[in-house]
């Protein structure tokens, strides 16, 4: 008895706004129109996770369309990029995969090993690839991010928060939507094996295009989700969900009631939202520690959504798209680009749409 209403405590607690303030930043922004529908804490500092793979993508994007490399260029498994943990595909150093599939596999499998080799590639080490990160952050007006390896794998100084991963998304797809297959891939097959991606909106989400997911315990399961359906496209950003059906749920939920009109709007621009000078929670006590099966019940009661009986947005059959990669064996010597010379701030255009005014009566 005593334990169930702890529970309920810790329920009524959050529900009121006095429990933990990092309680699962959100965003929702119109694609078409630029309009942030929804958001709640977007401006609050977070540990990214995998997220970070959005930058490396995107800095392996700018490389390829600046002429530095092409998506038949061989990434090699380097001694340092085997050493990054799992998630990773665990190649033999030397072996050599082309940049096409190894953004696949970066971004659909999440494999750490391979990001860090991209950016090797992209950049000539690591720590060159990390500044160039940091310089496209910079130049793109993301104030709160801060960006220490390629792969997300937790590093206290990595940072961002959910209006910038927005605005990172946005120029993504704006820039550059010859990629956009990458993002919605479901599944890569390797040899006799089936990877799958964890973003499970790619598999029951209609309309759903994808982007990517992330966790660490210091961050929580974080995703950015897109979706188009009727001339509209939507994305949603939740930072902080304790499981995966809490971040796949949330992530639906904003996207569903997006499409079904039911968020006035707020007649700003994600590029409005102030980044707050807070230091980034560490949920790892949450997620991982000694709190963990206590703050598990409360967001089950508080966020019950895809529970047993309860009701469920991510009801859909979506077709799975799937691709083959392979590896290119084994290269001992490549010629990498040159490390860059150190980056000077050229902020870069940033093409949001303008959101509509309101209607006068």
């Amino acid at each position: 008895m005593g334990s169930i209403c702890r529970v309920i405590l810790l329920v009524l607690t959050f529900m009121l706004g006095a429990g933990p303030s990092y309680g699962l930043p959100q965003l929702l922004l119109d694609m078409r129109t630029g309009e942030v529908l929804f958001e709640k804490d977007a401006g609050h500092p977070w540990h990214p996770a995998s997220l970070t793979k959005l930058m490396t993508a995107y800095s392996a994007f700018e490389a390829i369309a600046a002429g530095r490399v092409t998506l038949d260029t061989p990434v090699v498994m380097s001694e340092n990029a085997l050493k990054a943990p799992p998630s990773k595909m665990g190649f033999p150093v030397g072996t050599a995969v082309t940049l096409e599939d190894a953004l696949y596999l970066m971004i659909v499998k999440s494999a750490n090993d391979v990001a860090t080799a991209i950016g090797e590639t992209v950049a000539g080490s690591e720590a060159e690839f990390v500044d160039l990160m940091n310089w496209h952050a910079a130049n793109l007006g993301l104030t709160a991010t801060r960006f220490a390896n390629a792969h997300g794998l937790h590093d206290p100084s990595q940072i961002t928060s959910a209006r910038d991963i927005a605005i990172l998304a946005f120029v993504i797809r704006s820039r550059y939507p010859q990629y956009d297959e990458m993002f919605e891939t479901r599944a890569i097959k390797f040899g006799r094996s089936t990877l799958k991606s964890y973003n499970i909106l790619l598999e029951k989400f209609r309309g759903t295009t994808g982007m990517k997911t992330g966790y660490v315990c210091a961050s929580g399961l974080n995703i950015v989700a897109t979706a188009k359906r009727n001339g509209r496209e939507l994305m949603a950003v939740v930072f902080g969900g304790v499981t995966s059906r809490e971040r796949g749920e949330l992530a639906a939920l904003l996207l569903e009631r997006g499409f079904q009109g039911r968020y006035p709007g707020t007649r700003q621009s994600v590029t409005n939202i102030v980044n707050r000078a807070l230091a980034p929670p560490n949920m790892r006590p949450q997620m991982c520690g000694a709190e963990a099966k206590t703050y598990l019940e409360t967001r089950k009661a508080a966020f019950p959504f895809g529970l047993e009986g309860q009701i469920s947005y991510l009801n859909d059959v979506v077709p799975e798209r799937a691709v083959r990669v392979t590896t290119l064996g084994t290269i001992v010597d490549v010629d990498l680009p040159r490390p860059r010379p150190a980056y000077s701030y050229v902020p870069e255009p940033i093409a949001l749409p303008r959101p509509r005014p309101a209607t006068l009566p």
